[in-house]
């Protein structure tokens, strides 16, 4: 499947290295004492930065919707020493069982899912009962000025990287029917962890 993502693929990483090296690596850390198995799905792997903070013990898949990030994803895979499976899917219609993975999980994914809904939806229908979903999102800051830039920016960055970067994807996980219990703030309230059961 051919996405906007795949024409920055092989640059993503570099782009992101300063933000990673800044604070983004120190919270997907968090990650590897979050996810519980023994099975668990991480929704947008992307180019598979979060692979190394994927715990020990836990059998992973990891999707998403661009071959060219993917390939990149395998090659950390192999790096890796967990039980990590690949696989190329769209979060809105993930081809899974309902009631599958203990764990659900995503890192700055959200902001640009077509449908977060129906994504986040599919996401509630394949964790088990009392399962855990884990966001690392960034979102609608709360603040009136940031939100109106925000707002004013979105169309924009939309148009350029396919990212929404005025959602309020707290409020959207809600209404996805997820119990949300814990909403953290990261980095103003722009940059939010996010932690929810299914109702």
């Amino acid at each position: 499947m051919n996405t906007g993502f795949d024409r920055v693929a092989s640059f993503y990483d570099l782009v992101l290295w300063p933000f990673e090296k800044l604070c983004i690596t120190r919270w997907r850390a968090r990650l590897r004492s979050r996810i519980a198995g023994p099975l668990a799905l991480e929704a947008g792997v992307g180019t598979g930065l979060n692979i190394p903070f994927y715990p020990p013990g836990v059998r992973i898949t990891a999707v998403d919707i661009s071959r060219r990030m993917l390939e990149r994803a395998r090659r950390r895979v192999e790096r890796s020493r967990g039980e990590v499976e690949i696989l190329e899917a769209d979060v809105e219609a993930l081809p899974f069982e309902d009631r599958r993975f203990n764990t659900v999980f995503a890192t700055f994914v959200f902001c640009s899912v077509s449908d977060p809904l129906r994504g986040l939806g599919e996401l509630r229908r394949v964790v088990k009962p009392g399962g855990l979903l884990l966001l690392l999102e960034h979102v609608r800051p709360e603040s009136a000025w940031g939100g109106a830039l925000f707002d004013r920016l979105s169309p924009f960055s939309a148009r350029l990287t396919g990212e929404f970067i005025n959602r309020r994807t707290g409020d959207l996980v809600r209404s996805s029917g997820w119990v949300v219990r814990a909403e953290e703030l990261l980095a103003t309230s722009a940059v939010r962890w996010i932690e929810a059961e299914p109702s």
